[in-house]
């Protein structure tokens, strides 16, 4: 797909300019007075701080106890105020943070390693280092996102930071051939792609990084054809995984770092050789993947999620807006605009990203009218199922347990009511270097049994792509939406379940129903997943929500669990419940109302 231009591309490949440089005084005084008084008001802040100080004790403390976001606290912080330096001096052109940005600048360029220390290894799943190889880089997504920033920093403020030393930009773009470009091109990392090993995001969030710093500096045209042959490999690699119905597997937070950063590749590739990605951005893979996000939504700021997705989203900016043009989707650009919109901080404070930030400030989405309402969608890639009426937004996941940030809960189903959260899926606390090691589903949050599933005698789903949902069916009518699957292959042999069969049905107007079927030589008990304190009272009752009608049910059990962790907390309050409703026979019904 990708690779098909290689044979194709110009003799010369064009620079790419992030944005608009410091002297377009036209481009940048048009920014709006709301966005530059909230830049500057950050910058100036940013002023009076000072910057991270980042230990060789600080880089080991994940090896050491599994600690990765007091490390990460410390190196973004450093990111984030050069992002927030950078903006305010662009907006002024006086001077006032030029000092400060050097300063910046070249913290960044002495740190011994811009990988994180969880990523500190040189195959997938291999040995973490306590401490970076000065003389042997490692690309993970943040040395890359590292490199894009200076390189940003480079393009844009070249003739100002010149005036300080020529020595500046020549130090970024040394540090960046090191660290990036050079091990980018002379070794293979996993993430690039290698035949039909399944990739996830890093591969087209780092391709996307390492094309900017590449293009965004003055780099010679053999290192350029170089890059550019080895990226368009990459993105083979990484649309190979996606069905033709563009359903991201990693849920919809991981579609920013996905096919929204696939899109930033094809827009410096489209860039610096220009027309090559207009067959792609026509494909109608690649439309679906751009729309992924818009049928995910549920109301406000929340979700379907899924995996490592949380259910609070932030609010789309103008990447998913210039994505929805390029593919020609009004339905994404008008949902993007108005969604936008809703953002109390358009100029993107959090973000580590300076090309994105740039974006921010000097694109303006076109007002458009009201975006279409999302409808039902099936992703039979992933077995994903989406039903809504006026009153209820479902989702059910069928797919397998091997897929990217995976949480082993095929067949899972998530339900709002009204736009409010009725059965949930928690979503993922803060990573530690557990999160993604061989004790990922120790985790209780990576468990069927604190999903909406069955567990039988304690046992639950198993992890890996042959543990899955079979003979899923998903039907579409005006009266009822519903999707029937098998997901008796999801759980290992030690569950002793002969057969368990889910059907899902939303009757618009009027309720959902849940009929689980099973067989099994152990005791099944079924986990419901709510962020309201259930009553239970004969049924099930959510004050000012609603309830649950039960058929072939067992004593219940309600737990109450605290939430302390903060990335959790984003999304739910600091109680949530697991309801644990025993079958009283082979058959047991819920019905939501």
């Amino acid at each position: 797909m990708f690779s098909e231009i290689a044979g194709s591309l110009p003799p010369v490949l064009a620079d790419f300019m992030p944005g608009a440089p410091i002297g377009d005084r036209a481009a940048w005084d048009a920014v709006s007075d709301d966005m530059r008084f909230a830049v500057i008001r950050d910058a100036e802040a940013a002023l009076g701080q000072p910057w991270s100080v980042i230990k060789a004790s600080d880089y080991r403390e994940c090896s050491l106890n599994g600690n990765r976001s007091r490390f990460e606290a410390l190196y973004f912080s450093r990111r984030r105020m050069l992002n927030d330096l950078v903006l305010a001096e662009l907006l002024e052109a006086n001077g006032r943070f030029i000092d400060a940005i050097v300063d910046g600048v070249f913290l960044i360029c002495e740190e011994s390693g811009w990988q994180l220390p969880a990523h500190n290894a040189y195959a997938r799943g291999g040995q973490r280092l306590a401490l970076p190889d000065t003389e042997q880089p490692v690309v993970d997504l943040f040395a890359a996102e590292t490199g894009a920033l200076l390189a940003t920093v480079a393009a844009l403020m070249k003739d100002r930071l010149d005036q300080v030393s020529p020595q500046v930009a020549a130090r970024i773009e040394r540090e960046i051939r090191v660290r990036v470009l050079s091990p980018y091109l002379d070794r293979h990392f996993w993430w690039m792609g290698n035949g039909t090993e399944r990739m996830n995001n890093w591969t087209a969030w780092i391709t996307q990084n390492v094309l900017l710093s590449a293009f965004a500096l003055k780099t010679e045209q053999h290192l350029r054809r170089q890059v550019v042959e080895k990226a368009l490999f990459s993105l083979d690699a990484f649309i190979k995984d996606y069905a033709e119905d563009g359903a991201c597997e990693e849920g919809v937070v991981y579609y920013r770092h996905a096919a929204l950063c696939m899109a930033g590749a094809m827009t410096i590739l489209d860039t610096v050789a220009p027309a090559s990605m207009t067959p792609l951005w026509t494909a109608p893979k690649v439309r679906s993947m751009a729309e992924y996000i818009v049928n995910m939504h549920v109301a406000g700021r929340r979700y379907f999620n899924f995996g490592d997705s949380a259910a609070i989203v932030e609010p789309c900016t103008v990447r998913e807006y210039l994505f929805g043009k390029a593919v020609g989707s009004d339905v994404l650009a008008a949902f993007a605009a108005r969604d936008r919109m809703s953002s109390e901080h358009k100029h993107l404070p959090e973000e580590w990203n300076l090309w994105y930030r740039v974006q921010e400030l000097l694109v303006t989405p076109a007002a458009g009218g009201e975006p279409k309402p999302a409808g039902d969608a099936f992703y039979p890639g992933i077995g994903l199922f989406v039903a809504r009426d006026d009153c209820f937004a479902l989702a059910v996941k069928g797919g397998n347990n091997g897929e990217s940030h995976n949480h082993n809960d095929v067949g899972s189903l998530t339900v709002y009511k009204d736009g409010q959260p009725f059965l949930i899926d928690i979503g993922v606390e803060t990573y530690t270097a557990k999160t993604f090691s061989p004790e990922r589903y120790d985790i209780w949050a990576m468990q069927s049994g604190f999903h909406n599933l069955p567990t039988f005698g304690g046992v639950g789903q198993a992890a890996g792509a042959d543990f899955s949902a079979r003979n899923v069916q998903a039907e579409f009518a005006e009266k009822q939406a519903q999707i029937s699957l098998d997901i008796t292959s999801a759980y290992p042999a030690e569950a002793r379940v002969q057969s368990y069969r889910r059907t899902v049905t939303l009757r618009r107007g009027q309720e959902i129903e849940v009929v689980d079927i099973h067989e099994g030589e152990l005791p099944a008990v079924l986990s419901l997943m709510t962020c309201v304190e259930p009553i239970i009272d004969g049924a099930i009752h959510f004050d000012g929500l609603g309830r649950i009608d039960l058929d072939g049910a067992g004593e219940i059990e309600v737990d109450a669990i605290d939430i302390d962790d903060a990335r959790l907390r984003l999304s739910w309050p600091s109680r949530i419940y697991r309801l644990r409703i025993p079958f009283a026979g082979t058959c047991l019904k819920l019905r939501i109302v």
